[in-house]
């Protein structure tokens, strides 16, 4: 059973004014495009569907606000680093960005990123954007599940590694159920906190 029977779909966003009043507490969803992220957000949320999810990669193109619970919302961000995304668009989503990173609601970043691949530049900006200084970062690296053992023990390493304390880290797999219990309580817990410092 979801922890969020009344989860659902609050709007989409394509400039800032289109944003919901700024109260309550929101966690941002961001990854590469085809790392996986609204199959990140389904699984979390064990509500299927919630995210619409896509065999053609970069289909998030506004910013997509989902209400959890009263006061608790997650937010799907566009992918990035596809190359069929015209450069105007791209261009449009760094106003939308900015304007969601100015929210006091805006609690932490769960970055989702492809374990094959590991931590690239899109994801090095996506943490710079959040700011970890001052919002907690999460990566969930996802499609665990594509990897043997020791190929997720090293994949796991090597993210820390890159990482060097900026976020936490855990291995992921909707397909395959691994991490979710893991990333929940992530979710719970950043929709929980205070907008203040990270010293962890």
């Amino acid at each position: 059973m979801s922890r969020y029977p009344s989860a659902h779909f609050l709007l989409s966003a394509a400039v800032p004014g289109q944003f919901p009043p700024d109260v309550g507490a929101e966690v941002a969803f961001a990854g590469r495009s085809n790392a996986g992220k609204s199959s990140a957000i389904n699984a979390i949320v064990q509500r299927h569907a919630l995210a619409r999810t896509s065999k053609t990669p970069g289909q998030t193109r506004l910013v997509n606000f989902f209400a959890l619970a009263a006061g608790c919302r997650v937010v799907d961000l566009p992918g990035y680093g596809y190359a069929e995304v015209p450069q105007a668009e791209r261009v449009r989503w760094v106003p939308l960005l900015e304007g969601l990173r100015a929210r006091e609601s805006l609690r932490g970043l769960i970055l989702v990123v492809d374990a094959r691949r590991g931590v690239g530049q899109g994801d090095e900006d996506l943490i710079a954007w959040a700011d970890p200084q001052s919002r907690a970062v999460h990566v969930l690296l996802s499609k665990a599940d594509k990897l043997g053992a020791a190929e997720r023990l090293r994949a796991l390493e090597t993210a820390r590694r890159v990482l060097g304390g900026r976020a936490s880290v855990q291995l992921f797999s909707a397909k395959a159920k691994t991490g979710i219990a893991e990333a929940q309580s992530v979710l719970r817990a950043l929709l929980q906190a205070q907008k203040t410092p990270v010293t962890s």
